[in-house]
């Protein structure tokens, strides 16, 4: 298959936009881009120093990284960072919607405020992002839009009520808008993971996580990069056919 969409460019030579790019599985999404010399900007939100790091790593495999920083809540604070980019000559033909937080507790305990604020940061700010990025690929006939979820978005956690329900809705989100952007030559795909050894994962005792281990047929958690590989995978050219699907790499823990 040809490797050229977007008019004459090259995969090699498109732009990705990651959000909460500063560590994470963010971090090992923007590195694995980087590994082919790609266009690479860092969206972060206050961890400057992190996002630099993320950048000098990108930068040693050759890439071309720009950070930048927004809130991810405020469509002035999105279109600030698109002009930006703009400026710079950067118009990413992949949106990669990553960041994300979690909230965990009782549905009891959670505040109005804290509802709020999972809402704003999972679901409100990708809307954002993917609302003023996505006319660029819809002009160009190309483009890749891959939304991070979590496999609560699937099935449901207890004590991750807030959580669950906000990746729940990117799930529907992702559904609904590939229907509408098929047409335009622009893909819309979530990848949720399982549990992912990443820094969130920092407050589990040793025996918490050999009990999670444990429940996983896999026998063990994911690595950040393997998360990374799956969203390099739906964003190639030969992914096109791969539109509105909820995809779980999450070990068989949950089918």
């Amino acid at each position: 298959m040809n490797l050229v969409a977007g008019g004459d460019k090259k995969f090699g030579e498109m732009t990705v936009l990651v959000t909460g790019a500063s560590r994470g599985i963010g971090a090992k999404i923007a590195e694995r881009f980087a590994s082919v010399g790609m266009n690479v900007v860092i969206h972060y939100g206050r961890s400057h120093e992190a996002a630099n790091e993320v950048a000098r790593r990108c930068m040693e495999q050759g890439a071309k990284v720009y950070t930048v920083s927004a809130d991810i809540r405020s469509r002035e604070e999105i279109e600030r960072m698109h002009q930006k980019l703009e400026d710079h000559g950067l118009y990413p033909d992949i949106l990669v919607n990553n960041a994300g937080i979690a909230r965990y507790g009782l549905l009891s305990d959670v505040s109005e405020a804290e509802w709020d604020e999972v809402m704003d940061v999972n679901l409100k700010g990708l809307f954002l992002c993917t609302q003023v990025f996505m006319p660029y690929m819809i002009s160009q006939k190309f483009g890749r839009i891959i939304n991070v979820s979590s496999v609560w978005g699937i099935s449901g956690a207890s004590c991750e009520v807030v959580y669950s329900a906000a990746k729940g809705g990117v799930n529907a989100f992702s559904k609904a808008l590939a229907k509408e952007l098929a047409p335009s030559g622009v893909t819309v795909n979530a990848v949720a993971p399982g549990a992912v050894m990443t820094d969130m994962m920092k407050d589990f005792e040793a025996e918490e996580l050999r009990q999670l281990e444990e429940e996983i047929p896999a026998g063990r958690l994911a690595d950040p990069d393997e998360i990374a590989s799956l969203v390099y995978f739906l964003a190639l050219p030969e992914s096109s056919y791969i539109t509105g699907q909820i995809i779980s790499p999450n070990g068989g823990w949950i089918t």
